[in-house]
């Protein structure tokens, strides 16, 4: 195969951009890898969820249709004459009438169309294959803190009765923020979580705003920490914490 890891083939066989070798030795993989037959089924699942929802933009087809209207049509012959016969199609033995290359031309600017859309699917797919990817890639983080021997929880209460806790671990110089019960950010507000060196805010991320539950990665390395708050910002975030905040969480030594 390609690849040297079977591994990183699963989004090419699901895509079916495989060649017809490499794809029978990756399904001989499959029946031994649970892992790909996971991964298979998502790509495939992702691909199928941006075929269904993808349509050629309605500017494509105004602009074929602008295109066929710019060339001028000549209407065939009631009856076309003998073959090399001294009719109009005589001199032009062998070659199509102005209609027949309209048409071809019309059948190539939809198939570029198409093929802009095929490669704009493509980009689809690939940006879905990056996201699936960052999020396992930070599972497997949040996990790698959990699991760390010198992992510290320091829980406190948040604004409006939510609580908040932050797991933090030396070892991996990380730490993983988790809450319950958050309430909705207003319209056009995000969460902003903030690393607290030592009196010093510094930006570590934003919360989903779609859920109340969350368990997130902080942005950037544990470092010198002595605790951490979340704020109220405007959508995007802030530089600096806007005052006051819903909640400061500790780090005891």
């Amino acid at each position: 195969m390609t690849a040297a890891d079977p591994h990183l083939l699963a989004g090419a066989y699901a895509l079916h951009a495989l060649p017809p070798d490499e794809a029978v030795a990756f399904e001989a993989h499959l029946d031994a890898c649970e892992q790909c037959r996971r991964e298979v089924r998502e790509f495939t699942a992702t691909a199928a969820r941006l075929a269904s929802s993808v349509a050629p933009p309605p500017a494509l087809k105004r602009a074929v249709l602008d295109r066929i209207a710019e060339l001028p049509q000549e209407p065939a012959p009631a009856t076309p004459p003998p073959e090399g016969g001294p009719g109009r199609w005589g001199p032009l033995a062998g070659r199509r009438p102005r209609g027949a290359a309209r048409w071809t031309l019309a059948a190539c600017l939809v198939a570029a169309a198409l093929g802009g859309v095929a490669v704009w699917q493509h980009e689809e797919a690939r940006q879905a294959r990056e996201q699936v990817s960052r999020a396992r890639a930070q599972a497997d983080q949040v996990a790698e803190v959990l699991a760390a021997p010198d992992a510290k929880t320091h829980a406190a209460a948040l604004s409006d009765g939510a609580r908040g806790a932050v797991v933090t671990s030396k070892s991996q110089n990380r730490a993983v923020f988790t809450a319950s019960d958050l309430s909705a950010p207003p319209a056009g507000k995000v969460y902003e979580l903030w690393f607290n060196d030592e009196g010093t805010m510094r930006a570590a991320g934003l919360l989903d705003t779609r859920s109340g539950d969350q368990t997130v990665l902080m942005d950037g390395t544990l470092e010198q920490a002595t605790g951490m708050g979340i704020t109220l910002e405007p959508a995007g975030g802030s530089r600096t914490p806007t005052l006051p905040p819903v909640g400061l969480i500790d780090f005891p030594a």
